[in-house]
């Protein structure tokens, strides 16, 4: 039996499973969902939630494991990837060390903490900061090809 063939087989397995899972939450219908979750009984959604991360965490596990296998094939391929990744994480550094963090209050009442605020910062300015990187990119990208004509 080939890969491709097992491949199938638990595609369906996980096809079927969900098939059923959905059903069931189906037949029991959205208000007896909504009255046993405000209970804390989750029961009939679990199943179909269980379900779906188990599928996002082979997915996740298989293509991290095939795109290592890929890259450690080419010495090169590696040697630019590793690359990208100290770049990413120095623009990482960057962001964090531009970032402050103050405790907030959240419209729930609870309160963001100081180090999740700093996080927060440090996300939006990494955003800020690649999404520039990529706008010069391709500006340059542009005006490299116009120079050459």
């Amino acid at each position: 039996m080939n890969l491709q063939t097992i491949v199938k087989i638990i595609s369906a397995v996980f096809g079927l499973l969900g098939v059923v899972f959905l059903f069931r939450i189906i037949g029991v219908g959205d208000e007896e969902i909504k009255m046993a979750a405000g209970t804390g009984d989750f029961g009939t959604v679990s199943p179909l939630v269980s379900l779906a991360i188990a599928i996002l965490v082979i997915t996740v596990i298989i293509t991290v494991l095939f795109s290592l296998l890929n890259l450690a094939s080419s010495g090169q391929k590696l040697k630019k990837s590793l690359i990208f990744i100290g770049c990413f994480l120095v623009v990482l550094g960057i962001a964090y060390a531009a970032s402050t963090g103050v405790e907030t209050p959240m419209k729930d009442g609870e309160v963001l903490s100081a180090s999740g605020s700093r996080w927060v910062g440090t996300g939006l300015r990494m955003f800020y900061i690649l999404a520039a990187l990529a706008i010069l990119s391709m500006i340059l990208s542009g005006a490299k090809k116009l120079l050459k004509r």
